[in-house]
C-alpha cells in the first residue's frame, strides 16, 4: 500500500488522532477531510501541514510518559492501540522490531534519540509506510519541543543549558495556537 494513499496523510494525522473538541492542537484544521456521519462528527483530526499532526504525535507519546508513567514500548503501544479496536501484540512487536528497541525496555520520550523512532514506527505503522523525510519529522518533534541533544543543549561554547522547549507544552497534548 502506498502511504501516500492512506487517511492519516490525507488528513495529515500520520498517527491517526482521534478529533476531540477539547484537544485544540496547533496546527489544527476543520473539517476534516473524512465526511462525519449524519448527526455526528469525523472520527480523526485533521492538521494543516503534516508537521503538526506530528507535533501532536509526539505530544501525546510524551504525556504518556509524563502522565500516565509509560515508559516502554509495550505501555505506550497498549494506551495508542488498545486491543478493543487493533492487534496491539502485532503492533508493539513491529514498534520494537522498527526501533530495534526490547518491547520492555525503558524510553525518555524528551529524548529526541528514543521519541524519534518511536515516531517514526508508529507512522509506518498507520500508514502503512514512511512517505516524510527526516525534515518533516524533526520539523515536527522540534514543534513539540524535542530536539537533538536531549533534555539539554550545548552552547557554542560547550556550556550545557536546558533545550528551549523540551518540556511538553500544553496539557495532555492540548497546546494553545
Amino acid at each position: 500500500m502506498d502511504p501516500r494513499q492512506s487517511r492519516g496523510y490525507r488528513n495529515r494525522n500520520p498517527g491517526n488522532i482521534e478529533h476531540n473538541a477539547a484537544n485544540r492542537w496547533q496546527g489544527l484544521d476543520q473539517p476534516p477531510i473524512e465526511s462525519a456521519p449524519p448527526g455526528g462528527r469525523a472520527r480523526f483530526a485533521r492538521f494543516v501541514a503534516p508537521e503538526y499532526g506530528i507535533r501532536a504525535l509526539a505530544m501525546l507519546l510524551t504525556t504518556y510518559q509524563d502522565r500516565h508513567g509509560l515508559r516502554t514500548i509495550r505501555g505506550i503501544i497498549s494506551r495508542w492501540a488498545p486491543g478493543s479496536e487493533n492487534d496491539t501484540e502485532a503492533y508493539i512487536a513491529a514498534v520494537a522490531r522498527r526501533m530495534d528497541r526490547h518491547p520492555r525496555g525503558e524510553l525518555d520520550l524528551h529524548r529526541f534519540d528514543d521519541l524519534r523512532p518511536l515516531v517514526e514506527a508508529i507512522i509506518v505503522h498507520e500508514l502503512g509506510g514512511n512517505p516524510y523525510g527526516r525534515a518533516t519529522i524533526d520539523a515536527g518533534l522540534r514543534l513539540a519541543g524535542v530536539v537533538p541533544g536531549g533534555r539539554e543543549a550545548v552552547t557554542r561554547n560547550g556550556t550545557a543549558r536546558a533545550a528551549a522547549g523540551t518540556a511538553a507544552a500544553g496539557v495532555g497534548g492540548v497546546a494553545a495556537a
